[in-house]
């Protein structure tokens, strides 16, 4: 006999109850709940304070020309930079907070952030 024929109907409503209830709570629990804003850097100083509720491109000047943002509803990318790895780039979409991108040889940073401040190892 399979443990499967052992639950009942009401096991399966709590079963489902709490599956649903883990999935609301993730974006409040985790990496510091919902990304709302993106924070560009360009030499350490906060060069602006975007939104993540409507689209907007973003270029910001740097010693090796111009660093172009880009932002969407809930994300937000570095879409191009003068420097010549390109690792700022190939980040993509930054979607959740703490998360970031670092222009290094153009010294600019794009940063996402949420209502509260999120901890990692190094913060300690």
């Amino acid at each position: 006999m399979s443990w499967l024929a052992l639950l009942r109907p009401g096991d399966w409503l709590v079963v489902a109850g709490a599956a649903a209830l883990v999935g609301v709570s993730i974006p409040h629990f985790w990496q510091g709940g919902l990304a709302d804003r993106a924070i560009v850097r360009q030499e350490g100083r906060v060069f602006a304070e975007v939104d993540l509720k409507a689209r907007r491109r973003i270029s910001v000047p740097g010693p090796l020309g111009d660093t172009l943002i880009a932002v969407e509803p809930g994300r937000a990318r570095v879409v191009s930079d003068p420097g010549p790895r390109q690792y700022c780039v190939r980040q993509g979409w930054l979607m959740r907070p703490g998360e970031i991108a670092i222009c290094a040889p153009n010294r600019v940073s794009l940063q996402i952030a949420g209502r509260t401040r999120v901890y990692d190892s190094i913060s300690y």
